[in-house]
């Protein structure tokens, strides 16, 4: 079981980044680099780690048992903390992940409400434009007429 251990830890990367076999992923929470978050690696062989020895006399003896047992005990009270941790870092990354998500969607919509425009309704503004325009210039144009026709009575 102990080369099954190290290979399964040395198979657990993803792009180039295995956090069980020592490499150490760093994620930056911002666009200028000034914040971000160091997820520390384990090295979790049975040698390392883990420390899981091989059996000592073949289990013969009741003292070989509790001492592999003891071993055991303490690799996967190691595992179980190594996990919290990586627990916890991700709890980080998601809450912070969830944030910039929510900001982005706001940020989008604020900028959509700001460039887009019912074409119906601009067209229908327009349209009130023009004929408030047009209205303007036929009450001007009549006002002059009726100032000129007051001016040929005096004549």
């Amino acid at each position: 079981l102990l080369p099954q251990i190290d290979q399964l830890a040395g198979d657990a990367g993803f792009n180039g980044i295995n956090l069980l076999g020592g490499n150490d992923l760093t994620i930056i929470m911002n666009e200028d680099g000034s914040s971000s978050v160091v997820v520390t690696s384990f090295n979790d062989t049975a040698a390392a780690d883990i420390a899981v020895n091989t059996s000592a006399n073949n289990w013969a003896g009741t003292a070989d048992i509790q001492a592999a047992g003891t071993q055991l005990s303490a690799a996967l009270t190691t595992l179980r903390s190594q996990a919290q941790s990586l627990s916890s870092n991700l709890s980080t990354v998601q809450i912070r992940q969830e944030f910039t998500k929510a900001m982005i969607n706001t940020l989008t919509t604020g900028a959509d409400q700001l460039t887009l425009a019912d074409s119906n309704e601009e067209g229908a503004n327009l349209l009130a434009l023009q004929t408030r325009q047009q209205l303007s210039t036929t009450a001007l144009s009549l006002a002059a007429q009726a100032d000129q026709n007051v001016l040929r009575l005096f004549q």
